[in-house]
């Protein structure tokens, strides 16, 4: 049985506590209240009437991409069924963006050892039964009173202007033995011309009263999509989205409380690069590095996938561009390579959790946003500029999960990777941001989730001896002695030459190397070690530049003082001149940065 995490379990307490006080107060009343008392989300909280049900519980839950929404609206079913609306065994209208999103939540409703489904069987002792909006006819009457019916369809299939020929607002004498039973006198009811009621599914959902769950709530703020909710006729309604529009938010969950829980990855540790051949390169670097470091990971099988995001046909970096590079220059074996499109469905009928699976590499534009979910992603990779890529925090989302919902022993995979084009970390990270931001995550999460990945030096991990940083020696092995002949005394004095137990000789220079001293150490290794050795010296040169301040380099800087004029003379600038005598007013300026 899945356990519920404690953030969960306060979610559910929390919604049921309201329904509770619903049913006896009114929904507006008891969302003030609780709001009042329960202050989860920002700014000042007033419950609107949504779609004018004035009597009717419309509430949102907001959780974070990877906070388990799906999870929480199957739980939801029975906190709603006891707390408010006092049935045996409620009627639920499942309402899911996509087409993708409602094949997924279906295989994992009618899957019996799934935890989605078992929460639900749980509650109702088995008492279950799941339909696809498609499979409406096949709803029998003893089904609607002797078990709770769940049905999933998409706010596309309900949301028209014109209710002719649509099926489930079609008359269809299948449903007729329904209104045997339900009174089917309500004004509300869609009628014939002559007055007789329609045998419609919708005519038979609206006298039911069922609780509508709302996936992806923020896809369904439209006046269709509340011409919906009054046609169904609903007795409770809740949301569950990252980024509410216009909700009745009665209780937030931070993307902080996830990473406590260990549901996501985090930090992001973003790189970005000059071009797409370059970030797809260092993202094959980076999924296999963390294949490897999965192989010391005992807890559950984890196979790092990478996902990367093509341009279209336009641009330079398509599927194809990518796939060949993957293959030809990285020597990905094609086998290993999935691509994701609305034509080409590669990952149709593959377990990714499987550890026979060959897939590492799945390449989309945009055909994973929604309705894939696999918690092996680790690494995202946008070859086209992200400012641009309207479905980055989507695809982003994707490697966020944390496999098994359980943090890893090696700590490199409680992290997410991202592989941008951009031209530097700081427009990179303004951007990822964004996209956490709209994904949930709180302005300061967001910020402090996304770190620049540390300066990779090629060659360091053939030399597992070689040690950097700042001031510290130089230390390299060789196979064969170093020919010290070629030192002058004063440079021989810094360089130390010792065997080792297990053959070869460790090497190691003290002080700065300046350029004649780097060519000595490197002419005095045999011809056939100097490229390693030219490498491991030019990796420490730059190491000890990058970490010694430009004092402890021999360089001079000044800083200018700032001044201003006041009565046609220059005066350091001071607080009492700038806002006295200047009169400037920071408000009077925006916040967003337009220059360079």
């Amino acid at each position: 049985m899945f356990t519920l995490k404690p953030y969960q379990h306060k979610t559910l307490e929390a919604l049921e506590t309201y329904l509770g006080a619903a049913r006896i107060l009114g929904p507006k009343t008891a969302f003030q209240n609780f709001v009042q008392e329960n202050p989860t989300d920002p700014g000042n909280q007033h419950y609107r009437n949504c779609c004018g049900l004035e009597h009717v519980p419309y509430v949102c839950l907001r959780l974070p991409t990877g906070g388990g929404k799906t999870c929480l609206a199957a739980h939801s079913v029975a906190v709603a069924g006891r707390a408010f609306l006092e049935k045996d065994f409620p009627t639920v209208l499942w309402l899911v963006p996509t087409n993708a999103i409602r094949t997924q939540t279906l295989e994992a409703l009618k899957k019996p050892d799934h935890p989605y489904r078992e929460a639900l069987d749980n509650a109702y002792d088995g008492r279950v039964r799941v339909f696809d909006i498609s499979e409406v006819e096949q709803i029998r009457p003893k089904d609607l009173l002797e078990s709770v019916c769940v049905i999933v369809g998409t706010l596309a299939t309900l949301r028209v202007q014109n209710t002719d020929g649509r099926r489930i607002y079609a008359h269809n004498e299948n449903f007729e033995p329904h209104f045997a039973i339900l009174r089917g006198d309500d004004p509300a009811l869609e009628r014939f011309a002559d007055g007789a009621v329609k045998y419609s599914f919708v005519n038979v959902l609206h006298q039911l009263q069922p609780l509508i769950i709302m996936d992806e709530a923020h896809k369904a703020k439209t006046e269709l999509s509340n011409d919906v909710v009054l046609r169904v006729n609903p007795a409770c309604v809740i949301e569950f989205t990252a980024t509410p529009i216009g909700s009745n938010i009665l209780f937030r969950v931070t993307a902080s409380e996830l990473k406590a829980e260990e549901m996501i990855k985090l930090p992001i540790i973003v790189t970005e690069h000059g071009n797409w051949q370059a970030a797809v390169r260092e993202t094959v670097l980076t999924r296999n590095g963390l294949e490897e470091k999965a192989t010391h990971d005992h807890d559950g099988y984890i196979r790092p996938i990478a996902l990367i995001q093509a341009e279209s046909v336009a641009g330079k970096a398509t599927l194809e561009a990518i796939k060949a590079h993957l293959v030809e220059n990285e020597k990905v074996e094609e086998q290993a390579i999935a691509i994701a499109t609305g034509s080409q469905r590669d990952l149709e009928g593959e377990d990714l959790f499987d550890p026979k699976c060959p897939i590492r590499y799945v390449i989309t534009i945009q055909a994973l946003k929604e309705g894939w979910d696999c918690p092996f992603a680790y690494v995202f990779c946008s070859t086209a500029n992200i400012k641009s890529a309207v479905d980055v925090e989507q695809l982003l989302g994707r490697v966020l999960r944390m496999p098994y919902a359980k943090r890893r022993m090696v700590p490199e995979l409680n992290l997410a990777y991202a592989h941008v084009i951009s031209p530097g970390f700081a427009v990179a990270a303004g951007e990822l941001q964004h996209c956490l931001t709209n994904m949930g995550f709180q302005d300061e999460e967001a910020e402090e989730n996304i770190r620049p990945a540390q300066p990779k030096i090629p060659g360091l991990e053939e030399f597992p001896l070689f040690q950097t940083g700042g001031q510290g020696p130089l230390v390299f092995v060789v196979q064969t002695k170093p020919d010290l002949s070629v030192f002058t005394p004063e440079h021989a004095s810094r360089v130390a030459v010792e065997p080792q137990p297990e053959g070869g000789f460790s090497v190691q220079v003290t002080g700065t190397i300046d350029d004649d001293f780097a060519e000595k150490i490197i002419t005095a290794t045999p011809k056939a070690e100097r490229d390693g050795v030219r490498r491991v010296v030019a990796i420490h040169r730059f190491a000890s530049r990058t970490e010694r301040s430009p004092a402890e380099r021999g360089m001079g800087f000044s800083v200018p003082r700032l001044c201003m004029l006041v009565q046609g003379m220059l005066e350091p600038l001071e607080k009492e001149n700038i806002f006295g005598d200047a009169g400037w007013d920071l408000l009077a300026y925006p916040a967003e940065f337009t220059g360079r």
